[in-house]
């Protein structure tokens, strides 16, 4: 029986894992989004969101848990064939990430299910993904379709118009051109 057995074993040993956990989150925060499977993917969230809780502190000691926990590996990008140093991933989880989450409580990451299936052991694969920047952009994209789109500005502009020239329902005094032109504004 498992009682009180926490974790996943992976079909790894102890120190297999370690760095498997190690590695992953390295590559989310580094590129705020991976792909993995499903088992790997729920085995590394809750470090991933116990490491920002933790940069969210923004202390020394917090730095330095974090580098014991991580490490603090290099961020490199290739210009002109050659290696170029971008900063740390401990730099970038405290610099740019936990920022991102102060106001939020937790649920700093999400784990989209995805239809593919991994070639060879047919498994599950999965979109683990840091939240925040997304939601940004739905809030910019939604507040423009309001003022595009309100219904109450149509119904107003309607009103006066029509105030503005009462006639009877029978009598055309406009031309249907611009009876057409007038609906498609």
């Amino acid at each position: 029986m498992r009682h009180r057995v926490a974790g996943r074993i992976l079909s790894r040993t102890s120190a297999h894992r370690r760095a498997l956990r190690r590695n992953l989150v390295s590559s989310l925060f580094e590129h705020e989004t991976i792909s993995t499977t499903i088992e790997k993917a729920k085995e590394v969230k809750p470090f991933a969101e116990k490491l920002i809780t933790l940069a969210k502190k923004g202390t020394l000691a917090a730095r330095r848990r974090a580098i014991a926990l991580l490490g603090n590996r290099h961020i490199t990008a290739e210009e002109d064939d050659k290696i170029v140093k971008k900063g740390t991933i401990i730099g970038k989880l405290f610099s740019e990430i936990a920022p991102r989450y102060l106001d939020r409580a937790g649920g700093y990451t999400r784990i989209i299910r995805l239809s593919l299936r991994r070639l060879g052991d047919s498994g599950r694969v999965v979109l683990l993904q840091l939240v925040g920047n997304e939601e940004a952009a739905q809030k910019k994209t939604k507040t423009s379709a309001r003022k595009k789109g309100s219904k109450k500005t149509k119904k107003a502009t309607k009103k006066s118009q029509t105030t503005k020239t009462k006639q009877p329902k029978n009598s055309r005094t406009k031309p249907k051109k611009e009876d057409e032109a007038e609906k498609q504004q």
